[in-house]
């Protein structure tokens, strides 16, 4: 079978297209089809609502033909709101923008095509925040090596919600910095 032509459309805040936000919600049932009776998994619509009135909210949506087969979204985080703060990774003296990596999932018929990745590297191109931080679930370390295949690099652990699983707090540099985790004063790192 040939692969498909994907094609990589961008969305922000502000400008969204009637139906967008079902969109979102047919991959997400579709890529945790097997999930779906997780009370967790069944609160992703509210999620979407969240992160879609975010100022700076920016989508990449990959489509093959007509198609959503995957999509990767974000947000700014609001200086002194940065809820991975809560981990001892202090980069840069505490002076860092932040960009949230919320989802890059992939529908399953076209996973192991590179096209997270592309969603991922679209998603962050035109970033000018210092940094980009996501979660992942702990119990799922190909996803976590994934991510530091990216960049990425654990600082810490979060579960955000009562009902959400135990997720890594990931962080990715998106323009040099020297940053050292908080107490450390070694040169050694990243």
């Amino acid at each position: 079978m040939e692969p498909s032509v994907i094609d990589l459309r961008h969305f922000q805040h502000g400008n969204l297209p009637e139906g967008f936000r079902q969109v979102l919600i047919d991959v997400h049932a579709d890529a945790y089809a097997d999930q779906m009776d997780d009370p967790f998994h069944q609160r992703f619509p509210w999620f979407v609502d969240h992160w879609t009135v975010m100022e700076g909210f920016s989508c990449v949506v990959a489509y093959d033909a007509d198609e959503p087969v995957g999509f990767a979204y974000g947000a700014p985080l609001a200086s002194g709101r940065e809820w991975w703060r809560s981990t001892d990774y202090e980069p840069n003296g505490g002076r860092t923008a932040t960009y949230a990596v919320s989802e890059v999932m992939v529908r399953p018929r076209w996973r192991k095509q590179g096209i997270a990745d592309r969603l991922h590297e679209a998603l962050l191109k035109e970033r000018t925040e210092d940094l980009a931080v996501l979660l992942v679930d702990v119990t799922h370390p190909k996803v976590q090596a994934l991510y530091e295949s990216w960049g990425y690099a654990r600082v810490g652990d979060q579960r955000p919600f009562a009902d959400s699983p135990l997720y890594a707090v990931m962080v990715k540099h998106l323009r040099k910095q020297d940053a050292v985790p908080v107490g450390d004063t070694s040169a050694d790192h990243c």
